[in-house]
Parts: C-alpha cells; sequence; structure tokens
C-alpha cells in the first residue's frame, strides 16, 4: 500500500489531476478497476467524478446517483459505473440492485461513500480521500472562491500509478 498527499487551491487544479488520473487508470480498465471516494458532503466526490468522465471525453450530464445508487456510462475505454452509496440503510441492499453484476473486466466502478458497502464491496484499487483544508492549514495555497481541498490517495495491489502521476 502506498500514499500520497495532493492540495488543490481551485476546480482548475482538481480537474488537472483528475485528469492525469482518468489517463493513468485508463490501461487498467480493461481487467476491471475500483476507486472508492471518501469525504464529507460537499467533499468534491462528484466533480471529481465528473472531471474523470471528461477526461474521457463524455459530453453528456454526468449526475450524483444518491437516489438510483448507479449510473452507468458507456464509453470506448469501457463502463464506467458510478455508485453513491451515502443513502444505503444496510449494505445487503446492495443485492437489491445487483451490485456484483457491475464489477469484471471492462467495468470501472467509483464507490462513493464506499464505508456504507461494508464487506460486501470489492476491495478497491486506487481510493481516494478528499478532504476540504481549513484556513489555519493554508500556507502558500489560497481558497477565495473555491475550499482548498486535500487528496489523499492510496493505492492498493502492483499499479505504480504514483510514478505516473508524479
Amino acid at each position: 500500500m502506498k500514499t500520497a498527499e495532493y492540495l488543490f487551491a481551485n476546480e482548475t487544479e482538481t480537474a488537472a489531476f483528475a485528469t492525469r488520473l482518468a489517463h493513468a487508470i485508463t490501461p487498467f480498465i480493461q481487467q476491471g478497476f475500483t476507486l472508492y471516494l471518501s469525504g464529507e458532503l460537499g467533499a468534491g466526490k462528484t466533480f471529481f467524478t465528473q472531471q474523470l468522465l471528461r477526461a474521457w471525453n463524455y459530453s453528456g450530464v454526468v449526475k450524483s446517483p444518491t437516489y438510483g445508487l448507479v449510473e452507468v456510462y458507456v464509453l470506448p475505454i469501457g463502463n464506467i459505473c458510478h455508485f453513491d452509496l451515502y443513502r444505503l440503510n444496510t449494505p445487503e441492499e446492495l443485492e437489491d440492485i445487483g451490485f456484483r453484476d457491475y464489477w469484471g473486466p471492462g467495468q470501472l466502478c467509483i464507490v462513493e461513500w464506499p464505508v456504507r458497502g461494508g464487506e460486501l464491496l470489492p476491495n478497491p484499487d486506487v481510493a481516494l480521500l478528499l478532504q476540504t483544508v481549513p484556513a489555519e492549514e493554508l500556507t502558500e495555497k489560497s481558497g477565495e472562491a473555491f475550499s482548498v481541498r486535500k487528496l489523499i490517495m492510496t493505492l492498493y495491489g502492483e499499479t505504480d500509478l504514483l510514478r505516473v502521476m508524479s
């Protein structure tokens, strides 16, 4: 397991990072890939997903799947399955949507609020934790119109994404 930490002063920096990550994980989607997005409400999880999809030239509407639990985007690189588990009462509710059918070759599963899926969810390949940075922690970055975000990326498995992301 490897971890890296990043600070973003604005949406442009966040979008640029999402684009770099999208290009880095593209080769792994054909074998199946799982990305966890964690953070408090308003931390930018859905925005980050939107930017990933934009990096793969998706021009349609990207919405939070809070009520339907999953939105699937069919792209040339594979299916992007965007889950938002915030409204789950129990992990077993995942069985009601046949969630296991979404994982496998040619699928990228992006899971917001993975903690609510409990032990039923597959382990992630990459987990991102998005946090809002309190003003007193800022040194060089300024968060005038955008709350500064801290992103902590944890890599599992053998992928060398940290080198690619540098």
